[in-house]
């Protein structure tokens, strides 16, 4: 699946907002952007558990955070779109994972200067198979964007072996 541009979410995860000091009340969520070549494909295959790819730890950071993440692989451009009609945007979904340099993104928001380092480096956003949407059953998929995945979906994120969320 060609990445082209990676979104991101910041603030849409309460307890991560308020472990950061933020009200996710008063505070709403933003959008920051990652470059396309800091993917690292995790795996080749839905259950490849065996090609799976080491992640390095970054260079200049004492402090690696990461946070797991529901990824939208999005397959048809648009503007404005209605609703009603984001799903049929939608290609597939994925897991991933949010990496941050939080030292270097804490210096940067001391001084007012952008975090662009702290969050886009080599192997910074890694993600497992994408599933495509039409390879999920029809009663998870709806025509509206109330009910993408079953609620009792869950995602998981391991380091090393060990369940961290």
């Amino acid at each position: 699946f060609p990445v082209n541009r990676i979104y991101c979410i910041g603030r849409n995860y309460r307890e991560h907002a308020i472990e950061m000091g933020h009200n996710p009340d008063r505070e709403p969520p933003f959008f920051f952007q990652k470059p396309s070549d800091a993917v690292v494909h995790t795996s080749s295959g839905a259950s490849s558990s065996s090609s799976a790819a080491v992640v390095p730890y970054p260079p200049m950071t004492s402090s690696l955070h990461y946070e797991a993440e529901l990824i939208l692989a999005i397959g048809k451009s648009g503007l404005r779109i209605k609703e009603s009609d984001a799903l049929d945007h939608i290609y597939g979904f994925a897991v991933g994972c949010d990496l941050t340099r939080r030292d270097l993104q804490s210096e940067a928001k001391q001084l007012s200067r952008p975090w662009a380092t702290a969050k886009g480096f080599d192997c910074s956003a890694p993600i497992g198979f994408i599933v495509p949407k039409d390879d999920l059953s029809s009663d998870i998929m709806t025509t509206t964007t109330k009910a993408v995945l079953p609620p009792d979906a869950r995602i998981s994120l391991f380091v090393n072996g060990e369940i961290r969320q």
